[in-house]
């Protein structure tokens, strides 16, 4: 059954403030069930339109985990654009995870395993492994009794010491095992020295494996987007700085204005380039436009690259380092990934 969204009223909206609920109550406020990109983007701004923000994040936290909706202090009884600016751009209290990153996080945890019995022939196992490209297979008498684990090297071990070639004889009973709930990176020696750690759930079935192979990936996932988004800021900031007169960089701070490129939030660089900005009202903003068009003709990119294109990019990539640099759980997905690659790309040929 799909979403079905749905646009509660800012009255609507107020009526929350301070009330406790869970990640999923809040989720379902606005029709939708599960959390990404555009819906984070959507709840948070309808949040900060109506004054409110949620204590923690909701964008970070579980979504069974209770949270409390606070209402932001103002003068006006609305949310300042200075302090729009900062919880996007910056790490606002509560964006930081306030708890531990779980063996359970890894999805291999929580994908279950391919198995022998303790009856099975250990063809059986070895086919497995030689077929499915494993070093180890669990052997389970039904889903939650762990005889041990079939390896490469038991197998070894058993036809060395001249063991009849069975399963029995061929099997570590002492494997390394973790429940969901432990914490990470306490397990990571445990994976360093084995290769890998069997996952249990809280009611004791075996629910997945979790390999160095796996650590790996899950290292990929969080960190190449941090180092993208990180080139990506860097070559804006070498660029504009290199182009950009201080007073127009003035024009689009909101706080102290320093006049340098360095002291810019990534929403600035938007702010510097776009041709039509709005308020929200739907007012287009004059004098920023006007500046924006300067600044755009004084980086020579004129016949070269689509600006209204790369401007949307550009925002766009302000979108998913917002996600990032929030410690989203939950990897970046492949297409985010791609697009954060793709403007790296257009960046390395302009700069």
């Amino acid at each position: 059954m799909s979403d079905v969204a749905a646009n509660p009223s800012e009255d609507e909206l107020r009526a929350l403030g301070g009330r406790t609920l869970t990640v999923s109550e809040l989720l379902a406020v606005f029709g939708v069930r599960m959390r990404d990109d555009q819906t984070v983007l959507r709840i948070t701004q309808a949040l900060k339109d109506a004054g409110l923000s949620t204590d923690p994040d909701f964008a970070s936290c579980r979504l069974r985990q209770e949270l409390r909706v606070v209402v932001l202090e103002s003068d006006s009884g609305t949310v300042p654009d200075s302090a729009v600016e900062k919880e996007d751009d910056g790490l606002p209290w509560g964006a930081l995870p306030r708890q531990p990153f779980t063996i359970g996080d890894i999805p291999a945890a929580r994908r279950g395993v391919e198995c022998v019995g303790p009856g099975d022939p250990l063809t059986r196992a070895t086919y497995l492994m030689q077929t499915k490209n494993y070093s180890q297979v669990p052997v389970l008498d039904g889903d939650s009794a762990l005889e041990g684990v079939v390896t490469w090297r038991s197998v070894a071990m058993a036809l060395a010491t001249g063991k009849d070639p069975e399963l029995a004889n061929a099997v570590d009973p002492t494997p390394p095992v973790a429940q969901t709930y432990q914490e990470f990176f306490s397990l990571l020696d445990t994976i360093r020295e084995y290769g890998y750690v069997l996952v249990r759930e809280n009611d004791g079935t075996v629910t997945g494996i979790v390999t160095a192979a796996d650590i790996t990936e899950r290292f990929d996932d969080t960190a190449r987007p941090f180092f993208l988004v990180g080139e990506i800021e860097y070559r804006l900031r070498k660029c504009l700085g290199q182009k950009i007169d201080p007073d127009a960089v003035r024009a689009v701070q909101t706080r102290e204005k320093t006049g340098r490129i360095t002291d810019l939030m990534f929403g600035d660089y938007v702010k510097l380039l776009d041709g039509d900005q709005r308020s929200k009202q739907g007012h287009r903003k004059e004098a920023l436009c006007a500046a924006a068009d300067r600044n755009w003709k004084a980086l020579g990119w004129e016949g070269a690259v689509d600006r209204k294109e790369f401007v949307r990019q550009l925002d766009r990539v302000r979108g998913i380092r917002n996600k990032i640099a929030h410690f989203d759980p939950e990897p970046l997905p492949p297409a985010k990934n791609e697009e954060l690659r793709q403007f790296v790309a257009l960046l390395r040929q302009l700069t």
